[in-house]
């Protein structure tokens, strides 16, 4: 099959180099722009390193995209970490269309933080899907799907360690089901469709008077981005490496319980919240009993 690759990102290049290393006949490579004085795109380097056509639309509304795109006669088109929107008019280009990769068990959590906040709703398990995209948000007909436990991941352990190389893996696996005319596809219960948008750092400030759990949630599923906050002298301060403590103290929610290598020890209404590594505010990210120390952080102080 002659197959278009369409994205962005380390997880687009390795999905690009994963399908080179096996053979198949890469007809195009097309990935955001560079603006002047930014550094290339991973997949645009990796479409270079192999030699392969690469193009850099600003937009795939445009017929000469479109015309572009139909002059390298594709089959098959695929989608690995794609930001910017592809009409039907293109994704219908390829004979047997375009398929996509998304980081969660569609139809829940579709948008485009879709690992973040599986975790900071304290989901027990998560995973994978590669879609037919259409015109919709992440509504097409699902192909195939894979799930991951998310026990207590971060959310860039779950992505680094699970969703990554699982997704390259399962872009593969649907290449093969498409190429044998076995690639089915399964419509969404749109009824049991969730959204959610962009998680950013106004979405996760830290609320001390929540159930330890919840904040352990929140902390690992914007770990490293957008990395949960609480302040400190008027500052924010990010928090990350957080792990739970099961021991309730007879104290205010946000107190500081505790300082040591291993971190400072916070305290929740039903436990205390261990955090490892923390990023000041115009500061870069370091170990909390370092930080603790440079700011004189004292056992008995409260985040807020």
């Amino acid at each position: 099959m002659r197959i278009i690759v369409n994205g962005q990102q380390a997880f687009g290049a390795s999905v690009l180099k994963a399908l080179v290393e096996r053979g198949e006949d890469i007809v195009g490579v097309y990935t955001r722009p560079e603006k002047p004085g930014q550094r290339p795109d991973p997949l645009a380097d990796a479409a270079r390193e192999h030699g392969l056509p690469l193009f850099q639309p600003s937009s795939f509304k445009s017929e000469d995209t479109w015309a572009q795109m139909r002059a390298l006669r594709p089959d098959l088109g695929v989608m690995a970490y794609v930001t910017l929107f592809v009409p039907e008019q293109a994704l219908n280009i390829p004979t047997h269309g375009t398929i996509q990769y998304h980081p969660s068990l569609l139809p829940l959590h579709r948008g485009p933080s879709s690992i973040n906040w599986p975790i900071i709703w304290g989901r027990e398990k998560t995973g994978l899907s590669i879609f037919w995209p259409d015109d919709g948000l992440d509504e097409g007909p699902i192909l195939l799907q894979k799930e991951v436990d998310i026990g207590d991941h971060t959310l860039g352990s779950l992505y680094f360690n699970h969703l990554f190389p699982m997704g390259v893996d399962a872009m593969l696996e649907g290449v093969d089901l498409v190429r044998a005319g076995e690639a089915p596809k399964t419509p969404q219960d749109h009824s049991a469709a969730t959204y959610e948008g962009w998680c950013r750092h106004e979405h996760v400030r830290v609320g001390w008077n929540r159930p330890l759990r919840q904040t352990w949630n929140l902390v690992r599923g914007a770990d490293p981005q957008p990395g949960a906050w609480s302040t400190f002298n008027g500052a924010w301060v990010k928090l990350y490496g957080a792990s739970r403590i099961d021991e309730a103290l007879s104290i205010r929610p946000g107190q500081v319980t505790g300082i040591g290598a291993d971190g400072i020890r916070v305290s929740a209404p039903d436990g205390q919240l261990l955090v490892g590594k923390v990023r000041p505010e115009g500061g870069k990210k370091m170990a909390a009993g370092e930080w603790a120390e440079s700011v004189g952080l004292k056992k008995g102080v409260f985040f807020v």
